[in-house]
């Protein structure tokens, strides 16, 4: 009887069993006591928010108070025991739902609450002696209590809503009067209350997850749903825009009431890319995105984790890093802006974690491990800046633009995305980056470039740069070797590189500056000798 011969597939691969990352090592870093916040009175409230709002000058967090709801407003350089009389900002009269700080001011916050208000408040640029009651301006387009807000990403002054009325308002506070009661738009397509919103990258795009189960993709200025989601074995709280990368990220619970987190298609709802059960707890957890290095975060509210992954465009999709772990729990979570971090010491995210139980706010870093001690060009991409893209108006008048861009490197200046439209234009060909909306070159800069290329010409022995480093100048005829950008990237990095050789062409004009002096007190010198002999 002959052999039958079966070939079994291996379950070996020539690929190599851990992907290659440079985030692969990153791990969470308690900040020392001395560096908290400690003896802060956190809200008991069972709203499943954040609690806390942070940016480079301040930390907010939502605190208990008699008669009315409140917030602190913290210095975040004032670290350690908190005076337990420090002043509040208390104007509303119910309890505080939702801080957020403006993105382009950050001497600027928004709080919702029980009373069915929006307040705008101003902050002073110093120490607070009283506590702040009358706001900047006040909303009041809801009927009933609201629980969600979120200010628009690359818009100045557009701020959105929800309310448990069902609706979402959106306002432009741009306007003198201080208070509004007619929102700009009223975007009514939910059944039931909004649990969570997210914007895309520009801002032309809204998701919600709903309290109905349902994710719903929007066109905020038109108020219609583009996508639904009716998945039945998962009921979504929160729900995350993952940057450019067109995709949706959610966390809610199974039909076994397990924590479980899922991937969607945000131009297909029908059915996750992936679903995954994580755990047994009742906590909510609360999705964070970091669209400059791709990184995920997740953090369960009721424990002391962070979990944190990698978001690749193909599958798997999620690439599990890490997790921190800590026996404390956290109630809410506060995120430092990229431009706030530590970047000397690789910190690429920073967590403010609230513990009640404790009475204290803990900062968590999330380091990369390097030796070197030099800026790390590769963990910090070119990150959003402080300063809106484009006006309320133009916005609201059917115009898209993605962020304006910084590099985080020190001494680094702003540069402006190129405008997107929602109707196709003619792309205008712009020689000089002075020229466009963006651009940050002063005039006295403009001056300048022109007199160091005046004095480039009539330097008959001029040190010239290393050829690896030889920079191209992207202004009018002015082009040496390199091609004209094609790409939004390249005209970006060609800006760069024209920064740092204005920068070295200074500091050699100054260099020669120096060496004139010199010459000049030499030649006085000789002159003094030879008059006294």
């Amino acid at each position: 009887m002959p052999w039958d011969i079966v070939f079994l597939p291996l379950q070996m691969s020539w690929h190599p069993q851990y992907r290659s990352s440079k985030f692969r090592h990153v791990y969470g870093k308690a900040a020392s006591r001395d560096k908290c916040y400690d003896c802060v009175p956190i809200t008991c409230s069972v709203h499943d928010n954040h609690f806390c709002a942070v940016n480079p000058s301040f930390i907010a967090v939502v605190t208990e108070c008699a008669g009315g709801g409140a917030f602190l407003v913290i210095p975040i350089k004032q670290t350690g025991k908190l005076d337990p009389h420090y002043p509040k900002v208390c104007g509303h009269k119910g309890n505080v739902l939702d801080i957020k700080w403006n993105p382009f001011n950050d001497f600027v916050i928004a709080s919702c609450s029980e009373d069915a208000t929006v307040k705008i408040w101003d902050i002073p640029n110093q120490l607070l002696k009283r506590n702040i009651t009358t706001p900047k301006k006040e909303l009041l387009g809801h009927n009933r209590r609201v629980g969600l807000i979120e200010w628009h990403p690359t818009a100045g002054n557009i701020l959105f809503s929800s309310g448990y009325d069902y609706k979402i308002m959106i306002w432009n506070l741009d306007v003198k009067d201080a208070v509004l009661s007619e929102p700009v738009k009223i975007i009514h397509v939910h059944k039931d209350v909004v649990l969570s919103m997210s914007f895309n990258t520009d801002g032309s795009l809204l998701a919600t997850a709903c309290r109905d189960r349902k994710i719903r993709v929007i066109d905020p200025r038109a108020g219609t749903v583009l996508q639904e989601a009716s998945y039945k074995s998962h009921k979504a709280n929160k729900v995350l825009f993952l940057g450019n990368m067109k995709k949706l990220f959610s966390t809610g619970t199974s039909w076994w009431n397990n924590r479980q987190i899922a991937l969607w298609d945000q131009n297909d709802l029908s059915v996750p890319l992936l679903e995954e059960d994580l755990d047994g707890s009742s906590g909510l957890l609360f999705p964070v995105y970091d669209s400059d290095t791709h990184m995920l975060y997740v953090v369960g509210k009721g424990d002391g984790n962070i979990r944190y992954y990698e978001i690749s465009p193909e599958k798997p999709y999620l690439n599990y890093l890490m997790e921190y772990r800590s026996h404390l729990p956290q109630k809410g979570i506060g995120m430092m802006p990229k431009r706030g971090l530590d970047v000397a010491a690789c910190e690429i995210f920073r967590f403010y974690k609230l513990i009640p139980t404790k009475s204290l706010i803990e900062p968590i870093s999330m380091i990369v491990p390097r030796r070197s001690e030099s800026y790390q060009e590769d963990i910090y991409p070119l990150t959003a800046a402080a300063q809106p893209a484009l006006s309320a108006q133009l916005w609201l008048n059917g115009f898209n633009k993605g962020p304006l861009l910084v590099s985080l490197k020190p001494g680094s200046e702003a540069v402006s995305s190129l405008p997107q439209f929602l109707d196709p234009e003619p792309f205008t060909k712009v020689t000089d980056l002075s020229q466009q909306e963006g651009g940050r070159m002063s005039l006295e800069d403009k001056q300048k470039l022109g007199e160091i290329r005046d004095s480039r010409k009539k330097m008959k022995s001029e040190e010239e740069l290393p050829s690896s480093k030889k920079m191209c100048l992207f202004n009018g005829s002015d082009i040496f070797e390199c091609p004209p950008p094609k790409t939004e990237n390249e005209l970006l990095q060609m800006y760069f590189r024209q920064q740092e050789e204005i920068r070295g062409l200074r500091l050699l004009v100054n260099q020669r500056d120096v060496q004139i002096k010199q010459l000049k007190l030499e030649l006085m010198n000789v002159r003094m000798d030879t008059q006294d002999n």
